[in-house]
């Protein structure tokens, strides 16, 4: 049977990838809305320079605007919930890397006593079998 120890390194391992994974999708998210807000700023500049790309509107350049600006709040949303994620997730992966160093150290400190006792064992066992000097006071 695997220790107790063993176990809490694996759910710590597996728990630091899921951290990786949150970072990641965190990462994509903010990726989104930069790129939103540029989409947003270039609109912007259509709208104010009066020069429509060929085939819109100032009236589609504005439709355009709005919906991209709901998508940058949405966006923006989802990135500071997955960040409280990822703090979130942050702080187990610590708590428990914690624990992990905790029963490892409980697993060290008992192999060290085991072997003291085999070595106490052994000594004990040969001073029994080793004859007893004679007792020097004489009567």
């Amino acid at each position: 049977m695997t220790s107790r120890a063993g176990k809490l390194s694996r759910i710590v391992s597996l728990m630091k990838l899921q951290l990786r994974l949150s970072e990641w999708q965190l990462a994509q998210l903010r990726q989104q809305e930069q790129t939103m807000q540029d989409e947003q700023a270039w609109l912007v500049e259509m709208l104010n320079e009066g020069k429509a790309p060929a085939g819109s509107s100032s009236e589609s350049i504005a439709r355009r605007l709005n919906k991209t600006s709901v998508s940058a709040r949405a966006v923006k949303e989802r990135a500071a919930m997955q960040l409280d994620k990822v703090r979130s997730e942050n702080r187990r992966v610590r708590r428990l890397e914690d624990v992990a160093r905790a029963a490892l150290a409980d697993k060290l400190r008992d192999a060290e006593k085991r072997s003291l006792e085999d070595v106490t064992g052994t000594h004990a066992a040969v001073r029994d079998l080793m004859p007893r000097p004679a007792s020097r006071i004489k009567t």
